[in-house]
Parts: structure tokens; C-alpha cells; sequence
């Protein structure tokens, strides 16, 4: 189709544009977001697609009624110890369909990690990715080891990189060659070297040019006309709680209680824009980059290590350059001023989510220095211990201001692990606790985003870069509504305020409540849109601003410079609202297309993170299983069923054919709900095998 052809076929509404999903697990099913934001247009089969891969922008037309198509969800069931039965299932989607006319923007790397096959008398081989959203891949035989030819079985679990060079119209295969040979499956370097370059991850070292950027004149010291030009806050009780390895501290904490018995509360952010010249070679890799990548075993930095790891991180005991904002609140976290400035600070203390969590849990003991990190002998521990409880009792009434004002949380379970100090190898996982002392870093940084905001939006209405959430989709709402109404679930899901009180107030207080709300909190997460950065003059109703989870009309990104490009931009956009910085320069087509590339690295960053943890867990599994665990069930299909791990956190699907001891699968659709048994063989031989139904009334455990 010619461009002017889709271009006024967009116009009249005839054709949608959207970035293309493709279901991980059923590879021949994809969607794209309706415009409206209701049911998802459907592109059944590979052809429909037209050569798109996963996250490129499309454009596709829906197809006339009678060749839409009726997909069964794949919600929860319930399980018993000898049997699976799936009833209550919500009632079938009728996605309208739709085929892919053309290509908008190819987004996908086009890169892909996998496994070759000799193919005889041929002079390619083949290529099978290991996602199987991508297709199989024609590469010639000159690109393969010398001796693939004569010894392709010595090849079989050794992983390669193949980009895809050209895919024709009238070909299920597409052509490539091999960039890289990784190394042996299964094992953690050569896995998240393909992860990184499926994701086009850049983990190159930074180049000369780059690393000439940064101050030569080494130890660097803040230059005296730099200090003249900031408020000074070295003398102020300021220090950083974050992760106990955390070596890029991009944010620092105060609060002093004043006579009148208010508090003085400062945000104090590491001031990268400082070091980051805007136009520089630096500026350009860090742009490019636009995210810091955090792996299992280590960080893939946005910055030099030289300002991530020293000159920008606010590291105890150093006087550091900082963006803060600083409020006078009241004991209930009420704003009664509000200041913005470019700062130094010297953090006092580098203290752990451990430390201030056990601070707060005691509030009356006194702690000595040997139980703490290196602190400053200008305050004392009994002062940053003082400062951490009015910090924690002001966020808990924030925290609670939010939520019943409608903000929603859906915090999905987070696997950690415990390398070896020299392989890196798992020794141990465990899920993440989530404690009073990252709510309260939470709050504050959240206070800082939204005033960073409405700071520059109320100065640059055409040029602020902002982050909205849209409100999930009204077709999945409803027929998540719907399920759990018939599984006899509470969940209001009108409101986001309504679904916080369901998922924390309504799911009973049992051994498996917890479980329970995991489960749901992955069902409604699939309902939901994701969060996005935007340029203020992109978008003409303000009313599209809004961030759905967060419920506020306006929110950004301010607190994490050192590790979001988004962040440096906002930086730099706060200096000159402030006077306190250059001129602003960016036109509003290129805030434009750095919201939109920050959105693209965000994305592939956090998938990248999802797939190092998923690996680690699989090596973590292979070296010290077998694991017992209990699991829920989440959904099923025809020969499987789709479980959360409750004590990892994490989803697996069960294939029943590999189930020891299964002696028969029953799969079938009552009208158009599907069913499924599973009939175990007995211990004892001479006895027949029996069937147990269950007919679950909420979500239940196997």
C-alpha cells in the first residue's frame, strides 16, 4: 500500500495504527491496542502479521465481521490433589480481526538468539530462534564454524546471534546471518549476551571520545565559583537509604522538625545534568541508551562508571552536587511551601533499606555505630534516627492520602537471588519483602515527581515531558468483572480506587489470601495499559495527562538521573523554569521523539530484567532442584495449565504430558467454557484409578 494510501486511510478511520503484540506463549496470535481503548483488535496467524515482529508500529485493517474470530481466555481454574477442573470461566472474546497492510516503524532488533541445523545437500542452514515469535532463519553456510559441515551434532546446544537481513512476502522463512557465536545453552553469560542483543541492549565499553567528556583533573572537587551559585546544605543532616549493593545513590533524604512544629522535608537529587553537557558526545550515548539495564549479576549503566558509581552518586561522607526540592510540610504531609533550587549536599550516613527498617520497627532503642554504616561526627545517630521516624510517620500519611484518594498499587511478586561472590552463580532465591522503609523512600520520591511536574508544565506547556497512564480497557475490565463475579470474588474494578480496597480488604484472611491477591494482581495487571512519557504539546486534551494508577493529573520523572535519560531532560527543563540553568533548546518535535525512544529503551529494559531473573531461576532449578512448592493455578489450556509458584513468585506453565503419574487428560468446552480433568494412576496397582471433582467457589491451590 502506498504511504499517501495509509496516511488518508488513518484519516478516515479506516485503518489503525499501533504497536503489535505478540502472545509469547501461542506465537501465531498478536493484537494491537484499539484507539479507543476497549477490546484489542486480533491478527490470526502468521500472514495476518506480514512480516511484523513483536513491538514494531503497524498499521492493519479490520477485516469484515464474519472472519472475526472467538478466542477462549485463558483465566484461572481450580485444582485438586487428584483432579483440575476449570468452570466459571469468563465468557469468550469477539476480537474484531485484522492483517497488517504495512509496516510504520520496525522497532524489533531484528536480532535473535538460537540454535542451527544442518540441512543436507543445501547451502544454507537453518536458523531456529529461541523466541518463536521470530521465524526461522535461511543463513548461508560460509557464516557457520569451519566445521559445522562435517560435525554439526557438536553444534546442537551451542547458541548464535542471527539478524534477519531480508524476509520475503511469499516466504515463511526469512533470510539472515550469523553475527556471533554465543557459547553453550544453559549457561548465564552466553544467555544474557543474546538476551542483550535481542533487546539491543548497548553494553559496549564507552568509547575514548565519550569517556573525554567527563573531568580529567582527577580527584574532582566542586569549583568554587560552582558553589558560590547553590544553597549550601553541606551542614544539614542528609542521607541515602537504598539497596545495601547499591552503588549508584541518585537520591538523598532530610527532615528537620521546625519551632512551629512542622517539618522542613528535602529531596536531593544527584545533579547529572551538571556533568551531561546537552549536545555532547556523552550527552548523545547517554540519550541513546536512554536507561541503565539491571541484570541478575550486574548493571548495564546508562553513564560512565565514573559519574554513576563517584562524581554523580551521592556517596556518604563527599560533597556532591544535587537538583532538591525542599517543603515545609505539616505532621499529616500537608504542602505549606515548596522551594526548587540547585544545591550541595554531604550525606552523613549511606544507610540500607536494613537499617532504616530496623530503626522504624524500633523506635525507642538506641543504636550504636558499630551496627550502622560510617557516619559523619557532625550528627549524631540519635538525629538521623529522629529524622527516619518523622520521615516514616509523615509517608504513612501520605501512603494513606493516596489510596483513599483513589491510587492503585498493583506490585507484582519480585524474585531475588544470592550469587556466588566469584562465579555469580545462584546459591539461593527468595522473593524481595517489601518493607515500611522502601514505602517511605517511595512517598517522598513520588512527592518530588509530581511537584517536578507541575513545575515545568505551569512553565513550558508545549515542552514539559510528563508520564500518563491510561485507564486499562474497558473490554477486559468487564470480563474480568465478570469472572469474578461468578467465582464469587468481591473485586470491584470500577474504579482504581475500588480495585486497591478489593485487592487488600476483600480476599479473606487465610493461609492463601496472600496467594490469592498475587493471582488477581496478575489478572488485572493484564487488563491494564502501560504508563508512557509524552510531550505536553503532543497531546491537546489535558484531560489524557492523566496517571490512572497514580490518580494525579500531572507526574514525571526526576528522582533517578543517574540511571533515566527522561530524568536529566526533566533536570534540565526544572533549571530553566528556575533561571538556574541554559535556556531551554529542545523543540517540541524532539521532546517528541525522546519521550517516544525513553518509552522503546524503558520497555526492552524491563523485559530484558523479567529474562535475566527467568534465567537465573532455570540454573538456580537445574543446580540445586528438584523444588517442592505449593502453586495456583492462573489458567489453563487444551494440555496445560499455567501456575504462580508461591513460594518463588513466579509463573511456570505445566505441560500434562510431562506430569509423572498421569493416566488420562480430559479436555472439553461445555457450550463455549472449557473443562479440563486430570485422572491420576493409584499407588497401589491393584486398585482402579478415581476421580474426584472439585468444584472450586475461589481461587484454590494445588
Amino acid at each position: 500500500m502506498r504511504t499517501e494510501d495509509v496516511s488518508a486511510g488513518l484519516e478516515r478511520g479506516e485503518l489503525i495504527k499501533g504497536v503489535l503484540r505478540i502472545n509469547p506463549k501461542k506465537y501465531k496470535e498478536a493484537f494491537v491496542p484499539s484507539p479507543d481503548g476497549s477490546a484489542d483488535i486480533f491478527l490470526d496467524g502468521i500472514a495476518a502479521r506480514n512480516r511484523a515482529l513483536n513491538g514494531d508500529v503497524v498499521v492493519v485493517k479490520v477485516l469484515p465481521p464474519e472472519q472475526w474470530k472467538v478466542l477462549y481466555q485463558n483465566i484461572f481454574l481450580g485444582t485438586h490433589h487428584f483432579l483440575l477442573i476449570m468452570k466459571h470461566t469468563p465468557p469468550p472474546l469477539d476480537l474484531p480481526a485484522s492483517t497488517v497492510v504495512i509496516i510504520f516503524e520496525q522497532k524489533h532488533s531484528r536480532a535473535a538468539s538460537g540454535f542451527l541445523k544442518f540441512l543436507p545437500n543445501k547451502n544454507f542452514a537453518m536458523f531456529s530462534p529461541v523466541d518463536h515469535r521470530i521465524p526461522r532463519v535461511n543463513v548461508p553456510l560460509v557464516d557457520c564454524p569451519a566445521d559445522f559441515v562435517s560435525r554439526p551434532g557438536d553444534y546442537e546446544n551451542v547458541l548464535f546471534i542471527c539478524r534477519i537481513t531480508h524476509w520475503p512476502a511469499d516466504n515463511n522463512f526469512a533470510e539472515g546471518r550469523l553475527a556471533k557465536t554465543l557459547g553453550q545453552a544453559g549457561e548465564i553469560e552466553p544467555e544474557t549476551e543474546g538476551i542483550m542483543t535481542e533487546y539491543d541492549v548497548d553494553f559496549s565499553e564507552f568509547s575514548e571520545e565519550v569517556l573525554n567528556c567527563l573531568p580529567q583533573d582527577l580527584p574532582w572537587s566542586i569549583p568554587a565559583h560552582e558553589l558560590s551559585r547553590r544553597r549550601d546544605l553541606r551542614k544539614e543532616c542528609v542521607f541515602t537509604i537504598d539497596p545495601a549493593t547499591a552503588r549508584d545513590l541518585d537520591d538523598a533524604l532530610s527532615c528537620k522538625q521546625l519551632s512551629d512544629g512542622n517539618f522542613e522535608v528535602g529531596v536531593h537529587i544527584a545533579d547529572v545534568s551538571y556533568f551531561v553537557e546537552e549536545g555532547s558526545v556523552l550527552d548523545q550515548i547517554a540519550g541513546k541508551r536512554a536507561t541503565s539495564v539491571y541484570l541478575v549479576q550486574k548493571v548495564i549503566p546508562m553513564l560512565p562508571r565514573l559519574l554513576c558509581e563517584e562524581l554523580c552518586s551521592l556517596n556518604p561522607l563527599t560533597d556532591r552536587l544535587t537538583f532538591s526540592v525542599i517543603w515545609k510540610l505539616s505532621p499529616e504531609g500537608k504542602i505549606l511551601s515548596e522551594w526548587f533550587g540547585r544545591t550541595v549536599i554531604c550525606s552523613c550516613i549511606k544507610m540500607s533499606y536494613d537499617h532504616a527498617q530496623s530503626m522504624i520497627e524500633a523506635p525507642d532503642k538506641h543504636f550504636s555505630a558499630e551496627e550502622l554504616p560510617p557516619c559523619s561526627t557532625n550528627h549524631r545517630i540519635h538525629e538521623i534516627k529522629e529524622a527516619i521516624l518523622n520521615l516514616h510517620n509523615i509517608a504513612k500519611q501520605l501512603r494513606a492520602q493516596r489510596f483513599e484518594s483513589g491510587a492503585l498499587q498493583l506490585n507484582q511478586l519480585k524474585l531475588s537471588f544470592s550469587l556466588d561472590k566469584e562465579s555469580s552463580m545462584p546459591q539461593g532465591c527468595y522473593v524481595y519483602q517489601y518493607q515500611d522503609s522502601n514505602k517511605l523512600v517511595e512517598e517522598f520520591m513520588l512527592l518530588a515527581n509530581m511537584a517536578a511536574a507541575h513545575q515545568i508544565y505551569r512553565t513550558y506547556p508545549e515542552l514539559a515531558i510528563l508520564r500518563r497512564h491510561p485507564p486499562p480497557q474497558s473490554k477486559m475490565v468487564d470480563d474480568l468483572q465478570e469472572f469474578c463475579d461468578q467465582m464469587g470474588l468481591d473485586i470491584d474494578l470500577n474504579s482504581s480506587r475500588g480495585l486497591h480496597r478489593s485487592l487488600n480488604e476483600n480476599l479473606g484472611n487465610d493461609e492463601y489470601a496472600a496467594a490469592r491477591r498475587e493471582v488477581l494482581t496478575h489478572m488485572c495487571s493484564r487488563a491494564m495499559q502501560m504508563a508512557s512519557y509524552f510531550c505536553t504539546g503532543a497531546l491537546k486534551d489535558e484531560n489524557s495527562f492523566h496517571h490512572y494508577a497514580l490518580n494525579v493529573p500531572l507526574y514525571t520523572h526526576f528522582t533517578s538521573p543517574i540511571r533515566r535519560y527522561v530524568d536529566v531532560i526533566v533536570h534540565r527543563l526544572l533549571a530553566a523554569s528556575l533561571n538556574c540553568g541554559p535556556p531551554l533548546s529542545l523543540s517540541l518535535e524532539e521532546v517528541h521523539k525522546l519521550a517516544s525512544h525513553c518509552n522503546d529503551r524503558k520497555t526492552a529494559s524491563k523485559r530484558v530484567q523479567e529474562l535475566s531473573s527467568e534465567l537465573f531461576f532455570a540454573v538456580f532449578v537445574k543446580e540445586c532442584g528438584p523444588l517442592d512448592s505449593e502453586a495456583m493455578v492462573m489458567g489453563v489450556l487444551d494440555q496445560s495449565f499455567d501456575v504462580l509458584v508461591l513460594r518463588y513468585g513466579v509463573q511456570k506453565r505445566i505441560y500434562c504430558n510431562s506430569l509423572e503419574g498421569l493416566k488420562a487428560v480430559h479436555f472439553r468446552k461445555v457450550g463455549k467454557r472449557p473443562e479440563m480433568t486430570l485422572v491420576w494412576e493409584q499407588a497401589d496397582p491393584s486398585k482402579e484409578s478415581t476421580q474426584q471433582v472439585y468444584y472450586p467457589k475461589q481461587l484454590s491451590v494445588c
